[in-house]
C-alpha cells in the first residue's frame, strides 16, 4: 500500500449528488438486514438441533447463511450508522479490508451455491454413489478448498487495487469501498485491473453459473422421466435459485466490468445493493422456508421450546 500514501482516507458518498437516500438507510437497508438476520440464524439454529438435518445437504445450507450474515453485516450497518451519524471517512487500510471481505463472502457464496447444485444433481441422479461421493470429509474438504481460494482470491484482487496510486479525489461514489470505485480514483494505468476482473469474472463466475445450469438440466431431464409429480416440484424449487443466482452474477458483472466513462452512480449503488443484500435476504426464503424438512424441524424445535418447562 505504499503508493497509495498520497491518499490516507476516503470519503464514502452514500448518495449522488442532489439525490436524498436517508429513506434506504433508515427504513429500507435496517429492515433488509433484519430479515436476513433472523432468517438465517434461524436455518443455523435449526440445521445444528435438529439431528434430522444432519446431512450434507443441510451442511452447506448452514454454511451458506453463516456465509449471508457475515457478507451484509460488511456493509449494510457501516453505511447506515455512517448516514446516520455523519461520518463517512474510512482509512486506507478499512477501506482494504471492506475490499478483501466483500470480494472473500461474494466468492464464498457463488461456491457454496454451486455445491449446493451439485449436491442435488449427486442425490436425484446417482442415488446409489451419493453416500459415498458426498460423505462427512468430503463435505467438509469442499467447504475448505471454499474458504482457502477465497482468501486467495480476495487477496489478489485487494493486492492489485492497492498496488495504484491515489493521488485524484478521494471521494468513493458508493455506500461502501469497492474495486470499481476506486480504479476510476486512480491516477494509474488500470487496464492490467480490468483484465484480471474480466477474466476472474469469466472463469470463476462463469464456471460456478455453468455447474448450477448442468446440474438443474441434469435434475430436470432425470425427473421428466418420473410419473409422479416431481418435475412439477422440483422446477417450482430449482428457478428461483437460478434467478437468485442470475441476479447476483449478472449485477457484479454489470458493476466490475462496466467502462468508468459510461458509469452512472445511482444506477451503480442499486446494482450494488443487489449482489450484496439481495442474495442473502432471499436464501433462507427459497432454500429452507419453501423446504417440508426445515419447516418441520422449525416447528420441532419451537414446540420443544415452548414445552421444554412443563
Amino acid at each position: 500500500m505504499t503508493n497509495s500514501s498520497m491518499v490516507t482516507e476516503f470519503l464514502l458518498l452514500g448518495s449522488p449528488d442532489g439525490w436524498n437516500m436517508n429513506f434506504l438507510y433508515f427504513t429500507v437497508f435496517p429492515l433488509i438486514y433484519l430479515g436476513t438476520l433472523l432468517g438465517n440464524l434461524l436455518i443455523i439454529t435449526v440445521t445444528i438441533a435438529d439431528q434430522n438435518l444432519h446431512k450434507p445437504m443441510y451442511f452447506f445450507l448452514r454454511n451458506l447463511s453463516i456465509m449471508d450474515v457475515c457478507y451484509i453485516s460488511i456493509t449494510v450497518p457501516n453505511a447506515c450508522v455512517n448516514s446516520l451519524n455523519g461520518n463517512r471517512t474510512i482509512s486506507v487500510g478499512g477501506c482494504a479490508t471492506q475490499i478483501f471481505l466483500v470480494i472473500f463472502c461474494a466468492y464464498v457464496e457463488v461456491m457454496f451455491l454451486s455445491i449446493m447444485a451439485w449436491d442435488r444433481y449427486l442425490a436425484i441422479c446417482q442415488p446409489l454413489q451419493y453416500p459415498v461421493k458426498m460423505n462427512p470429509q468430503m463435505c467438509v474438504c469442499m467447504t475448505l478448498a471454499s474458504l482457502l481460494s477465497g482468501l486467495v482470491y480476495a487477496g489478489v484482487h485487494t493486492g492489485k487495487t492497492f498496488q495504484l496510486s491515489f493521488c485524484q479525489s478521494n471521494v468513493v461514489h458508493q455506500f461502501f469501498c469497492d474495486v470499481p470505485s476506486l480504479l476510476r480514483l486512480s491516477c494509474s494505468d488500470t487496464t492490467s485491473n480490468m483484465v484480471l476482473l474480466l477474466v476472474s469474472i469469466i472463469i470463476v463466475g462463469g464456471g460456478c453459473f455453468g455447474v448450477i445450469i448442468m446440474s438443474y438440466i441434469c435434475i430436470f431431464s432425470a425427473l421428466l422421466k418420473s410419473t409422479t409429480r416431481a418435475p412439477r416440484k422440483a422446477f417450482s424449487t430449482c428457478t428461483p435459485h437460478i434467478l437468485v443466482v442470475s441476479v447476483f452474477l449478472s449485477s457484479i458483472t454489470s458493476v466490475y466490468l462496466r467502462p468508468s466513462s459510461t458509469s452512472d452512480t445511482l444506477q451503480d449503488m442499486l446494482l450494488s445493493s443487489f449482489y450484496t443484500m439481495v442474495p442473502p435476504f432471499l436464501n433462507p426464503l427459497i432454500y429452507s422456508l419453501r423446504n417440508k424438512q426445515v419447516k418441520k424441524a422449525v416447528r420441532r424445535l419451537i414446540h420443544r421450546q415452548l414445552f421444554s418447562g412443563q
